[in-house]
């Protein structure tokens, strides 16, 4: 399979942050209308959260779309180090337009507390978001729970270390999103029960922390793929082992291994050849060998050198 065939799947990445921008902007046009209604600072928060996610999901769609273009003369490594660009400006988006929004309307009604009304409204509102955003959630976790059998690891491990940005914003997102939706219908119940908006102003601000986490999580983790994030010692040994499982490939003895995008790895490899051949039938092998490695769906470029007699094999991690 060719390169350029192996971009031209359908993601399932897209159908996820799909799934979640249409779940998002239903959820924050219902919450921002109950706010108005009843006054509460945690719906005000819980709006914010929701708006600030829904034109995360832009970013996230944009990050997703450019780190799939081909490679050309001018990116020989490929575009896949977008999806870490706009990724990061996904996550400084939750910061601000969520965390800093919900934390600061929070300390203001603490200072000046406003009465709330139509309670009602906030529970019905607060239970379809709670609906849509699990629906949301459950996409996300079903997506990541796949690669994470596929790569034989748990599910919230493969949230943390995966090299695709998108799919691990989308899954912080909602599950922050829930966990924020029911701090948020404690506060409302709190304030409704005793009338004081201090206990609702308080939820405001634990959402807005909550974002606030979850964002700075994101942004170190884009942050690493962007600087140069090593990869996990069985994805190397199993590019190892593809290497060496070569019929042409008789030892390894270096290996490097990087990740150029989502799930788009750069290998460099020192082997020697089965049997002793003329110089120029080996820089043919070479050549042909490192096609059969990029044939893989993972694999944006491979580089193989010779091994010298003296070098030792490679022993692995």
């Amino acid at each position: 399979m060719a390169a350029s065939e192996k971009r031209d799947k359908p993601s399932s990445t897209l159908l996820t942050v799909a799934i979640a921008f249409a779940a998002n902007a239903l959820v924050a046009a219902a919450k921002s209308v109950a706010a108005v209604i009843t006054g509460s600072a945690s719906m005000t928060a819980e709006a914010a959260h929701s708006w600030a996610d829904t034109g995360n999901q832009v970013f996230l769609f944009v990050a997703e779309r450019r780190s799939r273009r081909p490679r050309d003369d001018s990116h020989p490594m490929g575009y896949g180090r977008e999806a870490y660009v706009w990724s990061m400006f996904a996550a400084f988006g939750l910061f601000t337009a969520g965390a800093v929004v919900s934390i600061m309307h929070g300390i203001q009604q603490i200072i000046t507390p406003e009465p709330a009304s139509d309670f009602l409204v906030a529970y019905v509102v607060l239970a379809v978001a709670f609906v849509l955003e699990g629906v949301s959630f459950v996409q996300a976790f079903r997506q990541t729970r796949k690669m994470a059998q596929q790569l034989e690891r748990n599910t919230l491990k493969q949230v943390l270390i995966s090299s695709d940005p998108t799919l691990r914003a989308v899954f912080a997102e909602d599950a922050a999103a829930l966990i924020g939706l029911v701090v948020a219908f404690a506060g409302v119940f709190l304030h409704q029960v005793t009338g004081s908006a201090v206990l609702d102003a308080v939820g405001s601000i634990i959402v807005g922390v909550l974002l606030a986490v979850v964002a700075v999580v994101l942004i170190d983790r884009n942050r690493r793929f962007l600087v140069g994030q090593g990869v996990t010692p069985d994805i190397e040994r199993s590019i190892a082992r593809r290497v060496l499982e070569h019929r042409d490939i008789a030892r390894l003895t270096y290996l490097h291994v990087e990740f150029v995008g989502p799930r788009k790895l750069y290998v460099v490899a020192a082997v020697d050849l089965q049997g002793d051949h003329p110089e120029h039938q080996v820089a043919v092998a070479l050549r042909r060998i490192e096609r059969e490695l990029e044939d893989h769906e993972t694999v944006e470029e491979a580089v193989l050198t010779l091994a010298t007699p003296d070098e030792t094999a490679w022993p692995g991690r």
